[in-house]
C-alpha cells in the first residue's frame, strides 16, 4: 500500500466513507482498513444514512458532491442519528471560501481533490486524536467554570441543568477555553490547538465557531464567552 504507515488506531473505530466514484471509494476504504480501520462504504447519501444506521460511526469521511444530495446536508442528518461523529469533507472544490463553508458547516477537516491517500490517512488520525482523545488526554475527566460544566467521559456539556448539544470541533473548542478560562486565547493560538493548522493565517474559522458556542453556551446570563478586541477570545465571567 506504498508509504502507507500503520497508525495507532483504536480497535473497534468505525469509519463511513461516502463517495460516488468507486475507484476513489476503493482507494479510501482500502487505505483506511490497511491501517487498521473498520470502514464501511457508501455511494450515495441514501446509502450512508443506511449503513450509519446498522452501528456507531467515530467518523465520515464525505465528498460534498453526490448524486442525491450534498455532504453538508448529509452530515447534518448523518448527526441527528450519531450526534457526536466526526466528520471530514473530501472535494474537488478547493478554494478558500469552500475549505471555510465546509468547516463552518459542521465539519473537522477538509481534503481537496487530488490527495494523496498518506494525506488522508493522516488527516483522518489527527482528526480523531482531536475528538477522540485517549484516557491520558482526558484527565480532567470533568472540566468547569461558573455553571459550565464539560464531562469528558460522557461526552456531555452542561450549562446550569440545560444539556448543550455540540459537535466535535466545537465541543474540542469549549474544552480549550475551560481548561484556559480567564486566560485570553488568539485567533492564532485556537487554530494551532483545534485545528492544528492554520488556513494561511485566515481567522473565519473561528470567528464562526465562536458565534456558535455563544448561541448554545450563553443561553443564560451571565454570558461567559467573551471577545477581547485585537486579541482573541476569553472563557470568564463579566465581573472577572
Amino acid at each position: 500500500m506504498g508509504n502507507l504507515a500503520r497508525h495507532s488506531v483504536v480497535p473497534g473505530t468505525r469509519l463511513l466513507v461516502v463517495e460516488d466514484e468507486l475507484p476513489i471509494q476503493d482507494m479510501l476504504a482500502m487505505s483506511l482498513s490497511f491501517v487498521g480501520y473498520d470502514v464501511v462504504r457508501a455511494g450515495s447519501g441514501t446509502e450512508a444514512l443506511a449503513r450509519a444506521g446498522e452501528g456507531h460511526v467515530d467518523l465520515a469521511l464525505l465528498d460534498v458532491m453526490l448524486p442525491d444530495t450534498d455532504g453538508f446536508e448529509l452530515l447534518r442528518r448523518l448527526r441527528t442519528v450519531h450526534p457526536d461523529m466526526a466528520a471530514v469533507f473530501v472535494t474537488a472544490r478547493d478554494a478558500l471560501e469552500d475549505r471555510l463553508t465546509g468547516l463552518t458547516r459542521g465539519g473537522d477537516d477538509y481534503v481537496t481533490k487530488p490527495f494523496s491517500l498518506d494525506e488522508v490517512v493522516a488527516r483522518v488520525a489527527v482528526v480523531l486524536r482531536r475528538t477522540r482523545p485517549t484516557p491520558d488526554e482526558r484527565r480532567p475527566h470533568r472540566l468547569s467554570y461558573a455553571d459550565l460544566l464539560l464531562d469528558e467521559d460522557r461526552h456531555e456539556v452542561r450549562r446550569g441543568t440545560e444539556l448543550v448539544s455540540l459537535s466535535p470541533t466545537e465541543f474540542s473548542l469549549l474544552r480549550f477555553l475551560m481548561r484556559n478560562s480567564g486566560r485570553v486565547m488568539s485567533r492564532a493560538q485556537i487554530l494551532d490547538h483545534v485545528w492544528h493548522y492554520d488556513f494561511s493565517g485566515n481567522s473565519g474559522v473561528v470567528e464562526s465557531y465562536i458565534s456558535y458556542l455563544r448561541r448554545k453556551v450563553d443561553i443564560v446570563d451571565p454570558p461567559l464567552i467573551h471577545t477581547v478586541r485585537g486579541v482573541g477570545y476569553v472563557l470568564r465571567t463579566p465581573s472577572s
